[in-house]
C-alpha cells in the first residue's frame, strides 16, 4: 500500500469513524480503522460489531492494498499535522507497520492483518427510499433529548420511526421518550417508504448519522429490514444493528383533553425558567409554575440555598393552576421550539401537560409533571 492524501480529507473521515470505535474493547482489531487504498480513493471502515461506517476519501494511490491501524492514535496524528500538508501512508514489505508521512514528521504504526477484520454482513433490506438530508435531520433534533440512557428499558434508547397517516396526508414519525418526557415530529413520508416496519434506531447510531449530514448533507438512501438500518451518504455508509424491543404504545400517554392553555413568549420564559431553577440543588431541579389571567410566576425553593420568584406575561385560560416540572425537561424542550411563542395544555397538577410550537403542527412534546 502507497497513497497520498491530502489532511483535510483524511481528517474529515478519521473524525466519522474513530467516534464509531469503543475506546475500552477486549477485541483488539475493534480498536483498528480499516484502510483500504485503491484506484483514486482511500476507504476507512471502522465498527462496535451493531454499527459500522464505511467513508471514503478521493487520494493519490500508488499501490493499492488493505491494513488496519489504531483508530484513535491515527485520528490524534492526523489532527496535529500542520493544516494544509499531504499525507503519506506506506506500508512496508513484511506488512507489520504503515509509515505516516507529512511535513517533516514520521510515524511508524503498529498493525494487525485486514483478515481480522470482521465482515460487514450482507442483508436483504427490503425497504429502501431516499430522504431530504434536512428532514432526517429535524426528525432527529425535535426528538433525541427524550431518548432515554437507563439500559433496563432499553427498548427506550433509541427514537421509535413508522410511517402513518395525518389525516390525508402520510407522514414518517419519529417518537422518543424516557417516561418523564415524549417528543414527536412528523416529517412527509419519502416515496418508497409506505412499507417500513416500525423500527427503534439506536441513541449512538442517531448521534453518528447526524454528525455525518452536518458534514455531508444532501440526500440520505435509507434502506430498511427488520433488523438492521443503512444511511448511504455522498462519501459515507453507515450501517446499524437495529433495537431489538417494541416500543410502548405512546399514544396511549398524549392527552386529548386539556383545557387549561398557556401561550408565552419561548425565549422569556426559557431564560426565566434557567434563572430561577438556579435556585433548586436537587437532582430533580424542580420549578413550580403557577397560572393565572394574564401572567406565570415561575419559583423554586431550596433548604440549602433559598428561593426564586420570577413573574413572566402569558395568555392563559382556565382556572387557577399551581403545576411542577422538572426544569431541566423544560429547557431541553424549549431548544427545540422555532417558534416565538410556546403553547402548553394542562388537565391538573397531576395530568401530563401537552407542549406545541403553534407554528409548527408537526411537532408535539408531553411532559409528566413532578410534586413540589
Amino acid at each position: 500500500m502507497k497513497l497520498t492524501i491530502e489532511r483535510a480529507a483524511l481528517l474529515r473521515s478519521l473524525t466519522h469513524v474513530q467516534n464509531v470505535v469503543e475506546r475500552r474493547t477486549t477485541i483488539p482489531i475493534l480498536s483498528n480503522v480499516k484502510l483500504v487504498a485503491e484506484k483514486g480513493r482511500l476507504g476507512l471502515t471502522a465498527t462496535d460489531m451493531d454499527l459500522s461506517l464505511v467513508a471514503h476519501e478521493p487520494a493519490q494511490v500508488g499501490k493499492g492494498g488493505t491494513t488496519t491501524v489504531a483508530a484513535h492514535t491515527l485520528f490524534d496524528i492526523v489532527r496535529k499535522l500542520p493544516e494544509g500538508s499531504e499525507v503519506g501512508i506506506e506500508q512496508n514489505g513484511s506488512g507489520g507497520e504503515v509509515t505516516i508521512r507529512a511535513a517533516r514528521s514520521v510515524f511508524n504504526l503498529p498493525t494487525l492483518p485486514a483478515d481480522e477484520f470482521p465482515a460487514i454482513g450482507e442483508e436483504q433490506l427490503g425497504v429502501r427510499f431516499t430522504m431530504p438530508a434536512s428532514d432526517l435531520a429535524k426528525l432527529i433534533d425535535k426528538t433525541r433529548f427524550a431518548i432515554s440512557t437507563e439500559e433496563t428499558r432499553y427498548y427506550l434508547n433509541g427514537i421509535h420511526v413508522h410511517a402513518t397517516k395525518a389525516g390525508a396526508t402520510s407522514m414518517l414519525r419519529g417518537v422518543a421518550t424516557d417516561g418523564h418526557r415524549l417528543a414527536r415530529v412528523e416529517v412527509p413520508l419519502p416515496q418508497g417508504a409506505e412499507q417500513i416496519p416500525p423500527i427503534i434506531v439506536p441513541r449512538k447510531t442517531v448521534g453518528e448519522i447526524r454528525k455525518l449530514i452536518d458534514s455531508i448533507g444532501g440526500e440520505v438512501e435509507v434502506s430498511v429490514s427488520p433488523t438492521r438500518i443503512q444511511f448511504t451518504l455522498e462519501r459515507a455508509v453507515l450501517v446499524s444493528r437495529l433495537i431489538d424491543g417494541t416500543f410502548p404504545d405512546y399514544e396511549r400517554v398524549i392527552p386529548t383533553g386539556n383545557e387549561k392553555v398557556a401561550l408565552f413568549d419561548t425565549k422569556q420564559f426559557s431564560e426565566a425558567v434557567d434563572r430561577v431553577a438556579t435556585i433548586s440543588t436537587e437532582k430533580a431541579r424542580a420549578v413550580k409554575l403557577s397560572f393565572d389571567r394574564s401572567t406565570v410566576t415561575i419559583s423554586a425553593v431550596s433548604a440549602e440555598t433559598g428561593r426564586a420568584i420570577e413573574e413572566i406575561d402569558a395568555e392563559y385560560s382556565g382556572d387557577a393552576l399551581e403545576i411542577g416540572f422538572n426544569a431541566r425537561y423544560i429547557l431541553d424542550m424549549l431548544q427545540e421550539i422555532d417558534g416565538e411563542k410556546v403553547r402548553f395544555e394542562m388537565a391538573s397538577a397531576a395530568a401530563p401537560t401537552v407542549v406545541r410550537d403553534p407554528g409548527d403542527s408537526s411537532t408535539l412534546y408531553v411532559l409528566m409533571p413532578m410534586r413540589v
